[in-house]
């Protein structure tokens, strides 16, 4: 298996799991209806899990774009190998969104709130601010890509080992700091089922809030240069 399909596969994983406990928590009628916010960080962490276990192995499952720039940018990854990681992670996003929705549909048609069905595909800000949801996801992001940077192996990413810790890693980002804009902190995570939801054939749907969706790009994206930078200057 090349590492595009790794990533792409891991990504989508990530997403089918990820955005699958947010659909079974926000949506009505499902098993896990209101079942609440632990539930969600829980799932989003056991998702990284399943989707670092899948992928490590065979291209370091960074399944993040967030994290291929950390590591590019520390020196741990080729830059010519980034653009085929981000396509990679995009498409495997879009993938995992789109059968969560194939799983979910007869529960999005009975859901009524617009925004409802948007937060099953992407993040949106509790309070919206745009420097400080930019922050939040800055911050975030750095301290996953801080983390895995200090997790990481050399030349690739993250090996099999590191499933457990990166997914825990998530759980305490998710409650920790995740109140404030629902934590993307992976561009392809949140842009990947924007352009999904945009696309679907959704009944009774809202735009995409695209406005509001630069900002789970450009926030992991500042975070985990930061990190990178922080990371080579304590180890340089």
């Amino acid at each position: 298996m090349s590492n595009f399909v790794a990533e792409l596969l891991g990504t989508a994983v990530l997403l089918l799991l990820g955005n699958g406990v947010v659909a079974n928590v926000v949506l009505p009628k499902t098993k896990g209806t209101a079942s609440g916010w632990l539930v969600i960080t829980l799932g989003w962490g056991a998702a990284v899990f399943v989707a670092v276990a899948i992928a490590a192995p065979i291209s370091g499952a960074h399944i993040n774009p967030a994290v291929t720039l950390a590591l590019a940018v520390s020196g741990s990854f080729a830059w010519a190998d980034v653009p085929s990681y981000w396509l990679a992670q995009m498409l495997g996003a879009m993938l995992g969104a789109k059968i969560v929705w194939l799983m979910y549909r007869q529960h999005f048609s009975l859901e009524e709130d617009k925004d409802t069905k948007l937060a099953a595909f992407c993040t949106a800000p509790a309070l919206r601010s745009t420097m400080d949801n930019l922050f939040s996801e800055a911050v975030g992001t750095f301290v996953l890509a801080l983390a895995v940077l200090a997790m990481a192996a050399p030349e690739a990413g993250l090996g099999a080992l590191d499933a457990l810790p990166v997914g825990l890693v998530v759980v305490a980002i998710g409650l920790s700091l995740g109140g404030t804009t629902g934590y993307a902190i992976n561009p392809a995570r949140d842009l990947g089922p924007r352009i999904m939801y945009a696309l679907l054939p959704i009944k009774n749907k809202r735009d995409a809030d695209w406005g509001y969706g630069w900002i789970p790009v450009v926030g992991p994206l500042a975070g985990a240069v930061a990190a990178a930078l922080l990371y080579g200057a304590l180890t340089g």
